[in-house]
């Protein structure tokens, strides 16, 4: 079946066609990455890694057309799609060196004569399903430390962000990688699920690793479940950001423009509700209001705040956001579809899926609009009293993956770090914004607690093995066999 990819900023701007494969195209996929995994694995670690900094090198060399390829084709404005081919490096560069660190340990033993070791075993076959928001950041987080672990994998990338998914494939070859190791299938949802439920059923699959919907990740958890299998599940967040009576509002504001707004609040990261104290709660929305008025929405090559939505299905699924506004809201500027009879100021934008930035106030903890993930630009903002409402009003949603905390008050930010759900927390800095070193990954509805990014990801693709060798010449059984020395505990000081 054929998919045609077009410009999100002008949809006559076909971008790529492609041939969508069957459930069958995946499990030959996973049977050929099967094939190849056992020589892979057999190439030394440090080996693997200079693969991986070919990689990092690749992609500093096609960094400019990789970029615009990225922009083109989901809409997200140059800047940042610049900063997710760097992520691509970050990453690679990160992971050269872990392949001379794939450390086991040598563990004493209990008996004489006698060693303990560990090692890191690669898992085997993963397969990696990616939405299309990063179509080039996110799955480098999975497939450069699965291939530098000595997996083989199968990647299924979004089918509205194929041609950037063809390039960095295609960069990813360049590198080195040995036949069957990297397999790419496009498929749509339904054939994708079916031919992963084949291949787990047949042992092709050892490792899931999917980003996107909590929907879809809770059906993915379920099957890998029949499996005996823990998938790495990175899927929705609902974000707060507490802005304290003492914080920087002008830094605040800065932080829930870019939060909010940048790539259109496509992230899984962006800024869902802004939690703000009473007494600064009017001020900090006055000026709120006042920088998304004034930034800049539209063409995405250009210096824009953010650009279009990233495909159809997206802007009609914010549309049905949209109505959860309610009476009791109200609505800082218009909503809906930048147009001819609703323009913007400053617009920049022609034929493609460009959305008003919407600042939505007065949201309740019961609200629809608290309590789900809105993915586009739409932004809630509420009050609190004192910082455990705050906290409290932060876990409810039941996401866990970002949030941040507004505050000159030290003490304030560590007893939010400790009472929010989040798996990552910043403090007077943006809920979106990654670091290849750092762990990355949610609670709760936001993910089964899997963590991506720096040495914290080797456990998703490595699993440990343990040897015990004995050179005694004898049997010796642990626990039994063990020598024991004798104290006198009742000794005591005259």
């Amino acid at each position: 079946m054929p998919y045609i990819s077009t410009n999100p900023s002008n949809t006559s701007d076909v971008v790529a066609e492609i041939e969508l494969g069957t459930s069958s195209a995946f499990v030959d996929a996973a049977q050929r990455a099967k094939a190849a995994q056992r020589a892979w694995a057999r190439v030394p670690a440090p080996v693997r890694g200079q693969v991986i900094g070919n990689i990092g090198r690749l992609v500093e060399a096609n960094f400019e057309p990789l970029s615009q390829l990225v922009t083109r084709e989901i809409g997200k404005p140059i800047a940042e799609a610049r900063g997710e081919v760097q992520e691509i490096v970050d990453t690679a560069n990160f992971f050269v060196g872990e392949g001379r660190r794939l450390y086991g340990q040598t563990v004493p033993s209990e008996m004489a004569d006698k060693q303990l070791f560990t090692f890191r075993n690669p898992v085997g076959v993963a397969a990696i399903i990616t939405a299309g928001n990063f179509p080039v950041a996110v799955p480098s987080w999975y497939i450069i430390p699965a291939l530098l672990c000595g997996n083989s994998v199968v990647w299924k990338p979004a089918e509205y962000s194929a041609a950037s998914a063809r390039a960095f494939y295609d960069v990813f070859q360049a590198a080195g990688i040995p036949a069957g190791a990297f397999e790419i299938v496009f498929a749509d949802g339904s054939e994708t699920f079916a031919g992963l439920k084949r291949s787990l059923q047949q042992g092709l699959v050892d490792k899931v690793g999917f980003t996107g919907s909590t929907e879809v990740g809770v059906r993915i958890g379920e099957l890998c479940g029949r499996h005996l299998q823990t998938p790495c599940l990175e899927l929705g967040g609902k974000n707060p950001m507490i802005v304290t009576e003492d914080a920087d509002l002008d830094l605040a504001v800065q932080g829930a423009l870019f939060a909010g707004f940048g790539s259109a609040g496509q992230r899984c990261t962006s800024l869902g509700t802004a939690i703000v104290h009473e007494s600064v709660y009017d001020e900090f929305l006055t000026r709120f209001v006042e920088a998304v008025g004034g930034a800049t929405v539209g063409d995405p090559t250009g210096y824009v705040l953010y650009g279009p939505l990233l495909d159809e299905k997206f802007a009609l699924a914010y549309e049905k956001y949209l109505g959860w506004i309610g009476e009791h809201h109200t609505v800082h500027g218009p909503t809906g579809r930048i147009s001819a009879t609703s323009p913007r100021n400053g617009f920049t934008g022609e034929n493609g899926f460009f959305y008003h930035p919407a600042i939505v106030s007065g949201v309740r903890e019961d609200d629809e609009l608290f309590l789900q993930e809105t993915f586009g630009p739409i932004v809630g903002v509420m009050r609190y009293s004192d910082l455990d409402e705050a906290i409290e009003l932060g876990n409810k949603p039941g996401y866990g993956l970002s949030c941040s905390i507004y505050t000159t008050d030290p003490n304030k930010a560590f007893r939010f770090r400790a009472g929010i759900s989040a798996g990552m927390v910043s403090v007077n800095n943006s809920t979106s914004g990654a670091e290849a070193h750092l762990p990355f990954g949610g609670n709760g509805k936001s993910g089964n607690g899997s963590r991506q990014s720096g040495v914290w990801v080797l456990d998703q693709f490595t699993r440990w093995q343990s040897m015990n060798w004995d050179y005694s010449g004898k049997l010796q059984k642990a626990q039994m066999d063990t020598l024991a020395i004798e104290a006198n505990l009742d000794y005591r000081l005259a």
